[in-house]
């Protein structure tokens, strides 16, 4: 018999339908529901016995402590699978340490977030921070000539990260007209959303080129305070940054000067270094958009999740290969 721990919401919604995919695939499986109180616990003996776990997206943040108490407390763990895409929480290194198998939900939210992002981009490029700033004043303040935004056509966008957002995001900007400069480890593969691809020891070389900074990269040792004061200033005048990815990666003091010196156009930001944003010139300033890191929102992120966690249990159950398996 294999146990698989999820929420007590998942195993009202969706229990039934784990139990008949494992009942089709001839999987002996038991489901382990986490207390729906959040001081609620699993016994010792309950713990003990779980083989697999789905920490979906009803868990965070409200019963987050728990689940992750209740998988310290799990020493058969095999498999962890996780409803979001970024594995920078101490915890998954703790289950990659222990030798738990785990793996993301990266793509299922891909969508939705490349939209928003472009969304910041075209409310930047069109200054419709101006005509928001006037609506809210109740002010007629039309643009004039000298005022008037330059065509998007033509820009350029460098994209760090290209995985499954990065490439939409990528594939959606080269649809709006912009040339498009990926950075990646890997090389360029044929269908890549890009004219151009380059490793990360080329970015101080490409900003100067660039319109647009749009950071798409997992929060890494190698990318943690990557865009500092240095590269912001390598950046064309009055260029934009859009950031969908982790707060880290950007100074946000040295970013917040550049946007109040003029070196920095504009900003859209759904993440930042401390979250909740508390205090910070950047709720005030009108060049900058902000998001609660809220750009994935979207009915239809929790159904993609779960397929794709089907897929795996079944990919599991016959000892392949899981997809979205993060490395050690």
């Amino acid at each position: 018999m294999t146990t698989l721990l999820v929420s007590s919401r998942l195993h009202a919604e969706r229990g039934a339908d784990i139990a008949a995919h494992a009942q089709r695939l001839g999987m002996a499986l038991e489901l382990v529901v986490l207390p729906a109180d959040p001081e609620g616990r699993l016994s010792d003996a309950d713990c003990a016995r779980l083989d697999l776990a789905f920490f979906s997206n009803d868990i965070f943040p409200k019963y987050s402590r728990q689940f992750f108490s209740t998988l310290r407390k799990a020493p058969a763990l095999q498999w962890l699978h996780v409803f979001n895409a970024g594995v920078d929480h101490p915890i998954y290194t703790e289950m990659l340490q222990r030798g738990v198998r785990l793996t993301t939900s990266a793509g299922s939210t891909a969508v939705p977030i490349a939209q928003t992002a472009i969304a910041g981009l075209l409310m930047l490029a069109r200054n419709f921070p101006r005509w928001l700033t006037a609506q809210r004043e109740r002010r007629w303040d039309p643009m004039r000539p000298a005022d008037f935004p330059r065509d998007l056509v033509g820009q350029t966008a460098v994209v760090l990260g290209l995985g499954s957002i990065g490439s939409e995001i990528a594939r959606l900007a080269q649809a709006l007209g912009l040339k498009v400069i990926g950075i990646r480890r890997s090389p360029k593969k044929p269908g890549d959303p890009v004219d151009e691809l380059h490793t990360v020891d080329k970015l101080p070389q490409l900003l100067p080129h660039c319109d647009w900074l749009i950071i798409a990269c997992p929060l890494t040792s190698e990318t943690r305070g990557l865009i500092d004061a240095g590269m912001l200033a390598r950046l064309r005048k009055g260029s934009c940054i859009i950031n969908i990815a982790r707060g880290e990666i950007i100074d946000e003091t040295a970013m917040i000067a550049a946007l109040r010196e003029g070196q920095l156009g504009g900003a859209y930001l759904d993440v930042f270094a401390k979250e909740p944003l508390e205090e910070s010139p950047l709720w005030d300033m009108p060049n900058v958009l902000i998001t609660p890191h809220n750009s994935a929102a979207a009915v239809g992120n929790d159904e993609r999740v779960y397929q794709l966690f089907i897929a795996n249990l079944e990919m599991w159950h016959q000892g392949k290969a899981l997809r979205n398996t993060v490395s050690a």
